[in-house]
């Protein structure tokens, strides 16, 4: 087992700091998008949070990561080019919709209630708190995820210097530190 140096793994948190971040304030514009754009229902703040972003889907980024990145860098051969991207859709869309009951379940722990509770009116759901259509548009936003924007992304965090790495990554957390306290103890 390869093992990273001490500086090696704080640059990896780093990073997962800051993607987790960014996914977080994707998914909110995501959400605000079908909102306003798609469903025509007007703004509202999608997250449960104050800030402009939602933190399940930078839940969904990370373990993305976890599950699919060796699947990801992996060569292989010309037959199985075809069928990776159905596997990681479909793992894509498990994963997500199973990330998605859970936080239904913490949500109305935490809060009385959770946000997506118009999935009662989708064909195929559970409960109002998971839905087909979501969870296929999950698979597709992997998809996406996974080939287009994390590897944008990689580069991205990777050209900061450490220092401005570092103070980035520190700054997110301290603003996502406060605003969880802010929705438990208001």
């Amino acid at each position: 087992m390869r093992y990273l140096s001490k500086a090696r793994r704080l640059e990896a948190v780093q990073a997962c700091v800051l993607y987790f971040f960014f996914y977080s304030v994707l998914g909110w514009l995501y959400e605000v998008f079908l909102e306003v754009v798609v469903y025509r229902w007007g703004f509202t703040n999608r997250g449960v949070l104050l800030g402009p972003y939602c933190p399940v889907y930078g839940v969904g980024a990370l373990v993305f990561l976890l599950c699919f990145s060796n699947l990801m860098a992996k060569r292989e051969p010309a037959w199985l080019r075809w069928v990776k991207p159905v596997l990681v859709f479909l793992g894509c869309m498990l994963i997500a919709t199973a990330i998605e009951l859970a936080t239904s379940y913490i949500l109305e722990a935490l809060t009385g209630a959770w946000p997506w509770q118009t999935y009662r009116d989708y064909a195929i759901n559970f409960e109002g708190r998971i839905a087909l259509s979501p969870s296929i548009r999950f698979g597709l936003g992997g998809l996406l995820f996974l080939y287009v924007l994390q590897p944008l992304f990689r580069r991205l965090v990777h050209c900061l210097s450490s220092r401005v790495r570092l103070g980035a990554s520190i700054a997110v957390a301290v603003l996502l530190a406060a605003d969880c306290a802010f929705l438990l103890f208001r």
